[in-house]
Parts: structure tokens; C-alpha cells; sequence
């Protein structure tokens, strides 16, 4: 059994939540195609009316695939939106954006009425020690990476393997940032929020209502 294994298994459980006629804001990942799949499943099955917010267009795709009833226009209310994480700490806070799809992520969570997060267990830790994806308007580079140098990051744009940056969907480039240690989560993402040019931090401090984590021995547990 291996973490694939548990991922299949929790995105079942998480399924189980959607009801008739909601609207379902799609994460990106290996857990949200996960549970794309499961929801595809389960809507032909039981003929559901759900409309579903894509986060990226690699989930986007994926949703295509299984006949979800895709909407583009962010809503003022969100049902319930299905994510995954690139790490989560001791206060449930969360670092997202290893896909780069951060900015439109964050939006979908700060709308939705309930957050179900999924994510294996080598995510969680105690408090963070990888780097902070940061979105930045390509005009603020420069300003940027200096003044998250000037309050101890150590910023490096995100490259692709063919040596070209990385572009968000947004047109925004990704700087992906070493703080070290964070023991302080929600007062770093204040102070790189104030820094003109930013438009979003990959720091999400709304709590989940619900974290499926995923284990090596293909079980799950459900943290509520």
C-alpha cells in the first residue's frame, strides 16, 4: 500500500460531502485530480446539478474529462472547495502554491463556506521550514526581491526545466522564498502582502474545516 493508495481512499471519503446542486471550488495537485475523479464518478452516478470553479487549468483539464459542469466567474459563495497543501503546521495554517496557482486558490478559499484539505503526512509539521511561493506583477521584480531580502527572505524566481520563468495563468511571475524557520506564519505574510507588486503569498491562514491525511500504509485519518 502507498501514499497513491490513501489519496485514492480519502478522495472517496471527501466525495461524500458534496450534495445536490452546490457550487465546488476544484484545487490543484495530486490530491484534488484525485478527488476530480471521484466527483466525476459520483455525479454520473447519482446525476448531480453541481457547478465546479477550477483552480488551474491542469485541474481544469482533468474536470473536462470527467463531463463536470465547469464555471470561469468566481462567485460571491463558494460551497465547499477540495484542496491539497505543500505544508501544513501546528495551527493549521497552510503553504500552497508549489503549482503556482496560488493567487486563484486563495480567492476560491477565502469565499467558500467550508474547506476540506488533503494532503500526506510528510506535509505536516510543526512550524515551516520551505520556501514561500510568492506571486509578483513582472514590472516589480526587482522592488520586490529586494524588500523580502530586507526582512530575511531569500528570494529566487521560479525557473522552468527549459530555463524560462515561470508564468502564472494570471501573467505573473512566482518568487519562491526561504525564510528558514517560520514560527510566525500570519505576521510574515502581513509583511510581504504590504510589498508593492505582491499579489498574493502563498501563506493561507484560514483554517480547514476538514485535513484528510494521508498515510504510507494507505489508510487516511480525518482531522476535524
Amino acid at each position: 500500500m502507498t501514499y497513491d493508495d490513501a489519496i485514492t481512499a480519502l478522495s472517496k471519503d471527501a466525495v461524500k460531502l458534496v450534495k445536490n446542486h452546490q457550487t465546488i471550488g476544484l484545487g490543484s495537485g495530486r490530491s484534488a485530480t484525485a478527488f476530480v475523479k471521484s466527483l466525476s464518478s459520483l455525479v454520473k452516478k447519482k446525476k448531480y446539478n453541481i457547478k465546479c470553479v477550477p483552480t488551474s487549468l491542469q485541474i481544469k483539464l482533468e474536470a473536462e474529462k470527467g463531463n463536470l459542469h465547469l464555471i470561469d466567474t468566481v462567485l460571491d459563495k463558494i460551497d465547499i472547495v477540495f484542496d491539497g497543501a505543500d505544508q501544513i503546521d501546528k495551527g493549521k495554517n497552510l503553504i500552497k502554491g508549489g503549482g503556482g496557482a496560488l493567487l486563484r486558490e486563495n480567492i476560491l478559499i477565502n469565499a467558500a463556506k467550508k474547506v476540506v484539505i488533503m494532503a500526506d503526512d510528510s506535509k505536516f509539521v510543526t512550524n515551516f521550514d520551505r520556501s514561500v511561493p510568492v506571486e509578483v506583477h513582472p514590472l516589480a521584480r526587482n522592488t520586490v526581491t529586494k524588500n523580502i531580502s530586507k526582512i530575511s527572505g531569500k528570494p529566487k524566481i521560479r525557473i522552468l526545466d527549459r530555463g524560462y520563468p515561470f508564468i502564472t495563468e494570471n501573467g505573473n511571475i512566482i518568487l519562491d522564498c526561504n525564510f528558514g524557520v517560520i514560527k510566525k506564519p500570519k505576521l510574515l505574510r502581513e509583511k510581504i502582502k504590504n510589498i508593492s507588486g505582491v499579489l498574493e503569498v502563498g501563506i493561507f491562514t484560514r483554517k480547514p474545516d476538514i485535513i484528510y491525511k494521508a498515510r504510507s500504509d494507505g489508510k487516511f485519518d480525518v482531522i476535524k
